[in-house]
This record gives C-alpha cells, structure tokens and sequence, in this order.
C-alpha cells in the first residue's frame, strides 16, 4: 500500500479547476471524503457540482505524524490513486475518499526505529543505553529516536521513552495530550494538540526554552537548540546558536522545518528550501532545490524528497550517507547521525551510511 508521507498539517498546493468543456452538457456530483489521520484541502471535503469533463485538482494533507496512502472509491478517472497531488476527471457523479496511515519510521545516532500499522515498534542497531528496548510499546501513533534515547507518542497522547535518561530528557511519563515528539541529543520535545511546546531535558542552551511558544503545529529537535513551525508559516528557535542555526526568524511560507547538529533547514510551500547555520560540509547547500515535499536533517547532511519519489541529498558523505541519488520510489525519509533511511511505496525500507552497530538492517522490514 503506497505512503506519501508528510509531517505537516499546513501544506498548500494548487488549488481549483484546470480546465472544463462542455459548459453546457451534464453536470455531476463529486462526493468527497477522508479517513482519520488527514484531510483533502483542495477542493475540500463534501459535494461539489461542476460541469461534464471537468478537470478538477486533488490535494491530500496528513495530520502530523501521518501519510497520505491512496484514492479509494469511484476512482476510474482519477490521474494517480498512489499520489496525494492528482486530478479527477468528472464524467459522472463519484464518491472518492481520501486515507492516511501513520509516519513511520525515525533515525537515531546509531539505531533506526520502525513504527508497524498496527502501533507496535522495531528497532535495530547500537542498545548500549537501552533505546532499541521498544519491544513493548503498544498503541503508538509516532517515534522519534536520537542519540541515545527513543521517545514514542501513544494514541491516548502519552508518551513513552527508553534508552539513557541523563539530564531527565526521558522523564516525559506525565506528559499528556501530545500530538507530536521530537529528540535531540540531550532533550525531548513535546508538541500539545492546542499548539504549546513541552520539553524536558539538558536546556544549558536554553533549547528547552520553549513554554511560550504558541500556534505551533510541528516541532523539531537539533543537537542542541529546538525549532518549531507556526501556524502562519514562519518558524521559532531556541538553544545554541554559535552558527547561526537559530537565525530563523525572518523565514516566512515555511511547510515544515528540521533542526540538524548545528543547522535548520526549512521547506518553502513551492518546493524550495532555505537553510542556517553550520555549513562546512555543504549541508546547507539547497539553494538549487525544487520540487521538495519532504526534508531530513543529519548530523552533518540534509535529504529532501521529491515528488516524483526520488530523493537529493547535501553535506558531509564519508559513510556514505548522502549516496542515495539511486533511490526510487521513496515516499518517506529519515536522517541519523550518519545514515539515511527511506520508505518505499510497497512500505518496505532502505538504507544507506554508517552502519557498524547494524543501523541500517533494515532491509528485512516490511511497515505494512
């Protein structure tokens, strides 16, 4: 079952009618509707009435921590039921729905983590701290591994964490109402379904500084400084900021952003990508990119995935991070310390760099 997978609630594409004829033949009812987990933004959701061939825009959004799957029902004149962004064809009255599943899949500094449909979670790789000791988590709805730790959202909103708890970054066991987590190096980061920011952890840099943040709708956690995208589309930082990673505040029509070692990279909604902060690896440098539906920062590399299922990638490749130009057919991305990792369409896994403590056996995995 394909993925299209997005971590954001405010994504806009085109939007309207691309062409009609026969504006005085028939008309047809276009009933349209979604699962839980997202929405349809263009048109919307309902009935819609418009003239006999009619080309009409489709635009799927998941919720955070969701993907878009497929176009179910009256789909014979659908462009792509697999693509989020796709047409309809009104030649008759149909009913289509929309379905999402959850995001699956986190990259830590040394251990990967897989979230199966049924709210279970794998993991392989380095377990020196305990972060692979996941094997009974239950009813999670999204992972975020870091270093040395795993955090996991339930379905109630809790959260649950394993791996080392030095400065209480895994003390999140009376958190509640949480939609969304993020894991830095030192800290953890919780976003509330009303758009606050929760955190706990090592906040020296002040990354934890986040209790006024307000309208947040996706969260970010670096090495030491924590990012969050506002609802109007620009972007917040706290923490360290000796490169200027926390340099944000003048982005605007940002989409969804992501904190790396010393460097945030953020997703424009026409495709594009801007980037601050550290750069001696050139993992900064996306000025050229286009057609971005989805970015991932490493330690020292950024990815971005294409709409089209192929995947660019920036910075620092001694292990081999960045060599991911081959890949096809990815539908989600995630980012280790020095390792990539991508979903499939078919929901199975890949994975290139580092891989000493097996953090990228992960071609066995089917997120099904």
């Amino acid at each position: 079952m394909r993925r299209i997978c997005v971590l954001l609630v405010t994504v806009t594409f085109l939007a309207g009618i691309v062409g009609c004829s026969g504006n005085d033949g028939e008309s047809f009812d276009l009933i349209i509707s979604s699962t839980a987990g997202g929405s349809v933004i263009t048109p919307g959701e309902g009935t819609f009435t418009y003239n006999e061939i009619t080309v009409v825009n489709l635009a799927a959004t998941p919720n955070l921590g969701y993907c878009f799957v497929n176009w179910t029902g009256d789909v014979s004149t659908v462009g792509n039921v697999d693509a989020a962004n796709t047409i309809i064809t009104t030649d008759d009255d149909y009913s289509i729905t929309a379905n999402f599943g959850p995001a699956t899949v986190s990259a830590g500094r040394y251990h990967t983590v897989g979230l199966e449909t049924d709210g279970t979670v794998v993991a392989v790789g380095w377990n020196e701290y305990g972060q692979c000791d996941i094997d009974g988590w239950t009813g999670i709805i999204q992972v975020a591994a870091a270093s040395f730790h795993t955090v996991g959202v339930a379905v109630n909103g809790t959260v649950v964490a394993a791996g080392d708890n030095e400065y209480g970054k895994c003390n999140v066991g009376d958190w509640t109402d949480i939609i969304q987590a993020a894991a830095g190096i030192s800290h953890t980061v919780g976003l509330e379904s009303d758009g606050t920011v929760v955190a706990a952890g090592y906040n020296d840099y002040g990354q934890c500084e986040v209790g006024n943040w307000t309208n947040i709708v996706q969260i970010s956690a670096g090495y030491q400084h924590t990012a969050g995208l506002s609802s109007d589309g620009t972007v917040v930082a706290v923490g360290r900021n000796q490169y200027g990673q926390c340099n944000v505040g003048n982005w605007t029509d940002i989409i969804h952003v992501s904190a790396g070692a010393m460097h945030t990279v953020g997703l424009k909604s026409d495709g594009t990508v801007v980037a601050m902060g550290y750069d001696m690896h050139e993992e900064c440098d996306v000025g050229d990119w286009t057609d971005i539906i989805q970015i991932a920062t490493g330690y020292y590399h950024t990815v971005g995935l294409k709409s089209d299922g192929t995947v660019v990638a920036a910075g620092w490749n001694d292990y081999a991070q960045c060599d991911i130009s081959d890949w096809m057919d990815i539908v989600w991305m995630a980012t280790g310390y020095e390792h990539t990792v991508g979903i499939k369409s078919d929901d199975t896994v890949v994975a290139a760099g580092h891989n000493d403590y097996g953090q990228c056996e992960v071609g066995s995995w089917d997120l099904s």
